[in-house]
Protein backbone atom coordinates (compact mmCIF):
# COMPACT_ATOMS: atom_id res chain seq x y z
CA UNK A 1 0.00 0.00 0.00
CA UNK A 2 2.53 2.48 1.08
CA UNK A 3 4.71 1.54 -2.34
CA UNK A 4 1.80 2.26 -4.46
CA UNK A 5 0.52 5.64 -2.33
CA UNK A 6 4.54 6.56 -2.97
CA UNK A 7 4.15 5.82 -6.76
CA UNK A 8 1.02 8.11 -7.01
CA UNK A 9 2.42 11.06 -5.28
CA UNK A 10 5.62 10.57 -7.53
CA UNK A 11 3.69 10.93 -10.81
CA UNK A 12 1.45 13.51 -9.27
CA UNK A 13 4.66 15.86 -8.67
CA UNK A 14 5.85 14.44 -12.19
CA UNK A 15 3.11 16.49 -13.78
CA UNK A 16 2.77 18.76 -11.46
CA UNK A 17 6.05 20.00 -12.85
CA UNK A 18 5.21 19.96 -16.27
CA UNK A 19 2.00 22.07 -16.30
CA UNK A 20 1.39 25.81 -16.36
CA UNK A 21 -1.75 27.04 -15.02
CA UNK A 22 -4.22 28.61 -16.63
CA UNK A 23 -5.13 31.78 -14.49
CA UNK A 24 -6.54 34.38 -16.52
CA UNK A 25 -6.28 32.65 -20.12
CA UNK A 26 -8.93 31.48 -22.00
CA UNK A 27 -7.62 28.96 -24.10
CA UNK A 28 -6.44 25.67 -23.03
CA UNK A 29 -3.67 23.14 -25.17
CA UNK A 30 -3.40 19.93 -23.32
CA UNK A 31 -0.05 18.19 -23.49
CA UNK A 32 -0.73 14.62 -23.70
CA UNK A 33 2.32 12.44 -22.61
CA UNK A 34 4.02 8.97 -21.31
CA UNK A 35 5.21 10.82 -18.08
CA UNK A 36 4.96 7.21 -16.45
CA UNK A 37 5.49 4.02 -18.14
CA UNK A 38 7.57 2.65 -20.62
CA UNK A 39 8.98 5.82 -21.90
CA UNK A 40 9.22 7.96 -19.06
CA UNK A 41 12.89 8.75 -19.62
CA UNK A 42 11.91 9.90 -23.43
CA UNK A 43 8.60 11.98 -22.51
CA UNK A 44 10.00 14.66 -20.13
CA UNK A 45 12.06 16.88 -23.29
CA UNK A 46 8.78 16.28 -25.75
CA UNK A 47 6.65 17.94 -23.14
CA UNK A 48 8.63 20.82 -22.84
CA UNK A 49 9.01 21.47 -26.31
CA UNK A 50 5.42 21.40 -27.05
CA UNK A 51 5.14 23.59 -24.14
CA UNK A 52 7.66 25.70 -25.16
CA UNK A 53 5.72 27.07 -28.03
CA UNK A 54 2.63 28.28 -25.80
CA UNK A 55 5.33 30.40 -24.32
CA UNK A 56 6.48 32.00 -27.47
CA UNK A 57 2.86 32.62 -28.33
CA UNK A 58 2.40 34.56 -25.10
CA UNK A 59 5.73 35.96 -25.57
CA UNK A 60 4.68 37.58 -28.81
CA UNK A 61 1.15 38.76 -28.76
CA UNK A 62 -0.85 35.65 -27.77
CA UNK A 63 -3.92 34.77 -29.96
CA UNK A 64 -6.23 36.79 -31.83
CA UNK A 65 -6.65 40.87 -32.05
CA UNK A 66 -6.78 40.66 -28.27
CA UNK A 67 -3.73 38.97 -27.55
CA UNK A 68 -5.73 35.93 -25.57
CA UNK A 69 -2.90 33.75 -23.99
CA UNK A 70 -2.54 30.06 -24.08
CA UNK A 71 -2.10 27.90 -21.90
CA UNK A 72 -1.18 24.50 -21.07
CA UNK A 73 -2.93 21.35 -19.46
CA UNK A 74 -0.33 18.15 -19.58
CA UNK A 75 -1.81 14.53 -18.58
CA UNK A 76 -0.16 11.42 -18.00
CA UNK A 77 -1.31 8.74 -20.69
CA UNK A 78 1.32 6.21 -19.47
CA UNK A 79 2.34 5.13 -22.95
CA UNK A 80 0.85 1.40 -21.94
CA UNK A 81 -2.30 1.96 -20.10
CA UNK A 82 -5.32 2.13 -22.90
CA UNK A 83 -7.74 3.08 -20.03
CA UNK A 84 -5.35 5.44 -18.44
CA UNK A 85 -5.06 7.08 -21.62
CA UNK A 86 -8.84 7.12 -22.33
CA UNK A 87 -9.16 9.16 -18.88
CA UNK A 88 -6.72 11.80 -19.35
CA UNK A 89 -8.47 12.29 -23.36
CA UNK A 90 -11.79 12.62 -21.07
CA UNK A 91 -10.09 15.07 -19.30
CA UNK A 92 -9.02 17.47 -21.50
CA UNK A 93 -11.97 17.23 -23.65
CA UNK A 94 -14.62 17.47 -21.53
CA UNK A 95 -13.01 18.77 -17.76
CA UNK A 96 -10.29 21.12 -18.85
CA UNK A 97 -12.01 22.30 -22.35
CA UNK A 98 -9.06 22.22 -24.43
CA UNK A 99 -9.36 23.05 -27.91
CA UNK A 100 -7.25 21.33 -29.13
CA UNK A 101 -4.15 18.25 -28.34
CA UNK A 102 -0.59 17.83 -28.68
CA UNK A 103 -0.48 14.18 -27.89
CA UNK A 104 -0.88 11.21 -26.99
CA UNK A 105 2.79 9.94 -27.52
CA UNK A 106 2.11 6.51 -28.21
CA UNK A 107 0.19 4.74 -30.87
CA UNK A 108 -2.55 3.34 -28.45
CA UNK A 109 -2.53 6.03 -26.54
CA UNK A 110 -2.93 8.22 -29.13
CA UNK A 111 -5.85 6.03 -30.51
CA UNK A 112 -7.46 5.53 -26.97
CA UNK A 113 -7.28 9.52 -26.77
CA UNK A 114 -8.84 9.82 -30.24
CA UNK A 115 -11.59 7.48 -30.14
CA UNK A 116 -12.54 8.17 -26.48
CA UNK A 117 -12.85 11.70 -26.16
CA UNK A 118 -11.29 13.36 -28.79
CA UNK A 119 -13.08 12.22 -31.96
CA UNK A 120 -16.36 12.16 -30.01
CA UNK A 121 -15.51 16.18 -28.79
CA UNK A 122 -14.16 17.47 -32.05
CA UNK A 123 -11.07 17.79 -30.83
CA UNK A 124 -7.68 18.31 -32.79
CA UNK A 125 -5.13 16.32 -31.70
CA UNK A 126 -1.37 16.12 -33.49
CA UNK A 127 0.73 13.51 -32.38
CA UNK A 128 4.38 13.77 -32.43
CA UNK A 129 5.13 10.12 -31.66
CA UNK A 130 2.55 7.92 -32.72
CA UNK A 131 3.29 5.24 -35.13
CA UNK A 132 1.58 3.40 -35.92
CA UNK A 133 0.04 2.20 -39.15
CA UNK A 134 -3.57 1.94 -37.50
CA UNK A 135 -3.53 5.71 -36.78
CA UNK A 136 -4.26 6.41 -40.64
CA UNK A 137 -7.53 3.88 -41.01
CA UNK A 138 -9.07 5.60 -37.76
CA UNK A 139 -12.29 7.10 -38.81
CA UNK A 140 -11.31 9.97 -37.43
CA UNK A 141 -13.18 13.16 -38.80
CA UNK A 142 -9.97 14.38 -39.78
CA UNK A 143 -9.30 14.93 -36.34
CA UNK A 144 -6.09 13.07 -35.73
CA UNK A 145 -3.16 14.03 -37.45
CA UNK A 146 1.18 13.46 -36.81
CA UNK A 147 4.10 14.79 -37.29
CA UNK A 148 6.35 11.88 -37.25
CA UNK A 149 6.35 9.28 -39.79
CA UNK A 150 4.25 6.02 -39.71
CA UNK A 151 5.94 2.59 -38.78
CA UNK A 152 4.28 1.29 -42.19
CA UNK A 153 7.86 3.30 -43.68
CA UNK A 154 9.91 2.74 -40.62
CA UNK A 155 9.47 -1.04 -40.65
CA UNK A 156 10.66 -0.22 -44.80
CA UNK A 157 13.52 1.51 -43.96
CA UNK A 158 14.88 -0.99 -40.87
CA UNK A 159 14.57 -3.94 -43.39
CA UNK A 160 16.95 -1.94 -45.70
CA UNK A 161 19.65 -0.72 -42.34
CA UNK A 162 19.76 -4.51 -41.07
CA UNK A 163 20.06 -5.66 -44.94
CA UNK A 164 23.09 -3.11 -45.26
CA UNK A 165 24.87 -4.64 -42.39
CA UNK A 166 24.64 -8.03 -44.22
CA UNK A 167 22.12 -9.54 -41.58
CA UNK A 168 19.88 -11.81 -43.28
CA UNK A 169 18.82 -13.87 -40.72
CA UNK A 170 16.97 -12.70 -37.94
CA UNK A 171 14.02 -13.34 -35.00
CA UNK A 172 11.52 -10.74 -33.96
CA UNK A 173 10.11 -9.87 -30.25
CA UNK A 174 7.89 -6.81 -30.29
CA UNK A 175 5.25 -5.80 -27.66
CA UNK A 176 2.10 -6.29 -27.70
CA UNK A 177 0.15 -3.59 -28.94
CA UNK A 178 -0.35 -1.06 -31.57
CA UNK A 179 2.88 0.43 -32.04
CA UNK A 180 4.91 -3.47 -31.58
CA UNK A 181 2.16 -4.76 -34.18
CA UNK A 182 2.11 -2.51 -36.83
CA UNK A 183 6.08 -2.13 -37.20
CA UNK A 184 6.16 -5.88 -37.11
CA UNK A 185 3.87 -6.16 -39.15
CA UNK A 186 5.86 -3.81 -41.72
CA UNK A 187 9.28 -4.97 -41.47
CA UNK A 188 8.37 -8.31 -41.75
CA UNK A 189 6.69 -7.73 -45.29
CA UNK A 190 9.58 -5.86 -46.48
CA UNK A 191 12.69 -7.90 -44.69
CA UNK A 192 10.81 -10.69 -46.96
CA UNK A 193 10.95 -8.89 -50.06
CA UNK A 194 14.24 -8.01 -49.55
CA UNK A 195 15.80 -11.44 -49.27
CA UNK A 196 15.86 -11.74 -45.17
CA UNK A 197 14.85 -14.93 -42.95
CA UNK A 198 12.26 -13.86 -40.40
CA UNK A 199 13.14 -16.85 -38.19
CA UNK A 200 10.24 -16.27 -35.57
CA UNK A 201 8.72 -13.29 -35.09
CA UNK A 202 6.80 -13.43 -31.50
CA UNK A 203 4.61 -10.77 -29.28
CA UNK A 204 5.15 -10.09 -26.13
CA UNK A 205 3.59 -8.10 -23.14
CA UNK A 206 5.18 -5.22 -21.21
CA UNK A 207 5.99 -5.35 -17.97
CA UNK A 208 7.28 -8.33 -17.42
CA UNK A 209 9.89 -9.14 -14.71
CA UNK A 210 11.74 -12.10 -17.15
CA UNK A 211 11.34 -12.62 -20.99
CA UNK A 212 14.35 -16.15 -20.63
CA UNK A 213 11.95 -18.24 -22.10
CA UNK A 214 10.75 -16.41 -25.34
CA UNK A 215 14.51 -15.17 -25.55
CA UNK A 216 15.42 -18.55 -25.29
CA UNK A 217 12.67 -19.67 -27.97
CA UNK A 218 13.87 -16.64 -30.60
CA UNK A 219 17.58 -17.84 -29.93
CA UNK A 220 16.87 -21.50 -30.73
CA UNK A 221 15.68 -20.49 -34.37
CA UNK A 222 19.46 -19.78 -35.13
CA UNK A 223 18.71 -16.39 -36.00
CA UNK A 224 22.16 -13.93 -36.39
CA UNK A 225 20.28 -11.04 -34.55
CA UNK A 226 17.51 -10.28 -32.63
CA UNK A 227 14.83 -7.33 -33.72
CA UNK A 228 13.17 -5.22 -30.98
CA UNK A 229 10.01 -3.52 -31.69
CA UNK A 230 9.61 -2.12 -27.91
CA UNK A 231 10.33 0.85 -25.33
CA UNK A 232 13.72 1.21 -23.73
CA UNK A 233 12.01 1.76 -20.18
CA UNK A 234 9.91 -0.99 -20.38
CA UNK A 235 10.04 -4.41 -22.07
CA UNK A 236 12.92 -3.72 -24.69
CA UNK A 237 15.70 -2.84 -21.55
CA UNK A 238 14.86 -6.02 -20.30
CA UNK A 239 14.59 -8.15 -23.45
CA UNK A 240 18.45 -6.77 -23.92
CA UNK A 241 20.20 -7.38 -20.91
CA UNK A 242 18.38 -10.72 -20.47
CA UNK A 243 19.41 -11.72 -23.51
CA UNK A 244 23.18 -10.71 -22.90
CA UNK A 245 23.35 -12.62 -19.87
CA UNK A 246 22.43 -15.51 -21.21
CA UNK A 247 24.48 -15.21 -24.49
CA UNK A 248 21.53 -15.66 -26.30
CA UNK A 249 22.28 -12.64 -29.01
CA UNK A 250 24.91 -10.86 -29.36
CA UNK A 251 23.56 -8.38 -32.14
CA UNK A 252 20.62 -6.12 -31.99
CA UNK A 253 18.31 -3.45 -33.87
CA UNK A 254 15.68 -1.73 -32.48
CA UNK A 255 13.14 1.09 -33.96
CA UNK A 256 12.59 4.80 -32.45
CA UNK A 257 11.26 3.45 -29.00
CA UNK A 258 14.20 1.88 -28.30
CA UNK A 259 16.57 4.86 -28.87
CA UNK A 260 17.17 5.95 -25.40
CA UNK A 261 20.30 6.76 -23.49
CA UNK A 262 19.34 5.39 -20.70
CA UNK A 263 19.93 2.24 -22.46
CA UNK A 264 23.80 2.21 -21.45
CA UNK A 265 22.54 2.25 -17.89
CA UNK A 266 20.22 -0.23 -17.52
CA UNK A 267 22.13 -2.93 -19.77
CA UNK A 268 25.77 -3.41 -18.99
CA UNK A 269 27.72 -4.34 -22.24
CA UNK A 270 25.15 -2.77 -25.12
CA UNK A 271 27.14 -0.40 -26.45
CA UNK A 272 28.32 -1.21 -30.03
CA UNK A 273 25.93 -4.16 -29.93
CA UNK A 274 22.62 -2.49 -31.29
CA UNK A 275 22.33 -0.07 -34.00
CA UNK A 276 18.39 1.91 -34.35
CA UNK A 277 16.10 3.75 -36.75
CA UNK A 278 15.85 7.06 -35.16
CA UNK A 279 13.22 10.16 -37.10
CA UNK A 280 15.78 12.63 -38.28
CA UNK A 281 15.36 15.99 -39.35
CA UNK A 282 16.97 18.15 -42.22
CA UNK A 283 19.52 20.54 -41.61
CA UNK A 284 17.51 23.80 -43.16
CA UNK A 285 17.12 27.27 -41.55
CA UNK A 286 14.28 26.24 -39.63
CA UNK A 287 16.46 23.60 -38.26
CA UNK A 288 19.18 25.62 -36.88
CA UNK A 289 17.02 27.84 -35.53
CA UNK A 290 15.33 25.73 -33.59
CA UNK A 291 18.54 24.48 -31.88
CA UNK A 292 19.76 27.69 -31.15
CA UNK A 293 16.49 29.12 -29.50
CA UNK A 294 16.13 25.63 -27.46
CA UNK A 295 20.00 25.59 -26.22
CA UNK A 296 19.08 29.54 -25.16
CA UNK A 297 15.56 28.46 -23.17
CA UNK A 298 17.64 25.35 -21.52
CA UNK A 299 15.79 22.97 -23.35
CA UNK A 300 17.08 19.56 -25.18
CA UNK A 301 16.51 20.31 -28.95
CA UNK A 302 17.58 16.80 -30.04
CA UNK A 303 15.92 13.83 -28.51
CA UNK A 304 13.72 11.33 -30.31
CA UNK A 305 10.35 13.07 -31.06
CA UNK A 306 11.59 16.66 -29.46
CA UNK A 307 12.01 18.36 -32.80
CA UNK A 308 8.25 16.97 -33.80
CA UNK A 309 6.69 18.41 -30.51
CA UNK A 310 7.61 21.83 -31.66
CA UNK A 311 6.31 21.28 -34.90
CA UNK A 312 2.75 20.22 -33.43
CA UNK A 313 2.25 22.88 -30.88
CA UNK A 314 3.21 25.48 -33.64
CA UNK A 315 0.85 23.93 -36.18
CA UNK A 316 -1.77 23.85 -32.99
CA UNK A 317 -1.24 27.75 -32.72
CA UNK A 318 -1.38 28.73 -36.35
CA UNK A 319 -5.09 26.64 -36.67
CA UNK A 320 -6.31 28.57 -33.73
CA UNK A 321 -5.07 31.59 -35.14
CA UNK A 322 -6.47 31.75 -38.02
CA UNK A 323 -9.87 29.82 -36.56
CA UNK A 324 -10.62 33.35 -34.72
CA UNK A 325 -11.60 32.21 -32.07
CA UNK A 326 -11.29 28.86 -29.22
CA UNK A 327 -13.99 27.15 -31.69
CA UNK A 328 -13.37 23.41 -31.86
CA UNK A 329 -14.31 22.85 -35.21
CA UNK A 330 -13.22 25.86 -36.62
CA UNK A 331 -9.51 25.05 -35.01
CA UNK A 332 -9.52 21.53 -36.78
CA UNK A 333 -10.35 22.90 -39.95
CA UNK A 334 -7.98 25.44 -40.22
CA UNK A 335 -5.08 23.03 -39.62
CA UNK A 336 -5.24 22.04 -43.57
CA UNK A 337 -5.47 25.62 -44.30
CA UNK A 338 -2.03 26.59 -42.69
CA UNK A 339 -0.28 23.65 -43.80
CA UNK A 340 -0.40 23.70 -47.64
CA UNK A 341 3.13 23.84 -48.31
CA UNK A 342 2.43 26.93 -50.56
CA UNK A 343 2.84 31.03 -49.16
CA UNK A 344 5.48 32.79 -46.83
CA UNK A 345 8.10 30.93 -45.29
CA UNK A 346 7.15 31.03 -41.00
CA UNK A 347 10.27 29.47 -39.21
CA UNK A 348 10.41 28.00 -35.26
CA UNK A 349 9.50 31.22 -33.33
CA UNK A 350 8.58 33.31 -35.66
CA UNK A 351 5.39 33.41 -33.93
CA UNK A 352 4.73 37.26 -34.54
CA UNK A 353 5.35 36.83 -37.73
CA UNK A 354 2.79 33.71 -38.09
CA UNK A 355 0.66 35.65 -36.06
CA UNK A 356 0.31 38.76 -38.73
CA UNK A 357 0.63 36.97 -41.76
CA UNK A 358 -2.83 34.34 -41.19
CA UNK A 359 -4.22 37.84 -39.51
CA UNK A 360 -3.59 39.55 -42.85
CA UNK A 361 -4.81 36.82 -44.61
CA UNK A 362 -2.54 35.54 -46.23
CA UNK A 363 -0.84 31.99 -46.88
CA UNK A 364 1.78 30.70 -44.60
CA UNK A 365 4.03 28.11 -45.24
CA UNK A 366 5.58 26.36 -41.90
CA UNK A 367 9.49 25.44 -42.21
CA UNK A 368 9.89 23.72 -38.75
CA UNK A 369 12.29 22.11 -36.58
CA UNK A 370 11.26 18.59 -38.73
CA UNK A 371 11.14 20.70 -42.28
CA UNK A 372 7.89 21.44 -44.87
CA UNK A 373 5.12 20.30 -42.79
CA UNK A 374 2.19 18.75 -44.91
CA UNK A 375 -0.44 15.99 -44.29
CA UNK A 376 -1.78 14.01 -46.55
CA UNK A 377 -5.29 12.62 -46.63
CA UNK A 378 -4.96 10.71 -43.72
CA UNK A 379 -3.03 13.29 -41.63
CA UNK A 380 0.61 11.42 -42.07
CA UNK A 381 4.12 13.46 -42.77
CA UNK A 382 6.78 12.00 -45.11
CA UNK A 383 9.81 11.27 -43.10
CA UNK A 384 13.64 10.09 -43.29
CA UNK A 385 15.46 8.35 -40.93
CA UNK A 386 18.73 7.93 -39.49
CA UNK A 387 21.45 4.94 -38.50
CA UNK A 388 21.82 5.52 -34.56
CA UNK A 389 23.89 3.56 -31.87
CA UNK A 390 24.90 3.83 -28.60
CA UNK A 391 28.39 5.35 -28.39
CA UNK A 392 30.55 7.49 -25.63
CA UNK A 393 28.11 7.09 -23.19
CA UNK A 394 25.06 8.41 -25.35
CA UNK A 395 23.15 8.57 -28.54
CA UNK A 396 24.98 9.17 -31.49
CA UNK A 397 23.41 9.49 -34.74
CA UNK A 398 25.87 8.07 -37.81
CA UNK A 399 23.96 9.45 -41.15
CA UNK A 400 20.87 9.19 -43.46
CA UNK A 401 19.80 5.58 -43.78
CA UNK A 402 19.92 4.84 -47.90
CA UNK A 403 16.74 2.74 -49.10
CA UNK A 404 18.14 0.65 -51.76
Amino acid sequence: MLRRIKTALIAGAAIAAFSQVALAADVKIAVIGGITGPIESLAPPIIASGKFVFQQVNEQGGFWKDGTKAATVVLDATCADATKAADAGDRAVNVEKVVAINGAQCSGAAIAVANNAAIPGGVLTISPSATSPALTALKDNDLVFRTVTSDAYQGEVLAHLIMSKGVKNVAVTYVNNDYGKGFADSFDKAFKELGGTVAASQAHEDGKADYRAEIGNLSATGADALVVLAYADGSGQTILRQALEGGDFSTFFGGDGMVAASLIKNVPGIEGKITFTKPSTPSGEGRKLYEDMMKKAGLNADGTFVANSYDASFIIAMAIEKAGSADRAKIAKAVREVTTGEGETVLPGEWKKAKELIDAGKSVKYEGATGLITFDKSGDVPGVYHETVLADGGVKDLGLIKMQ
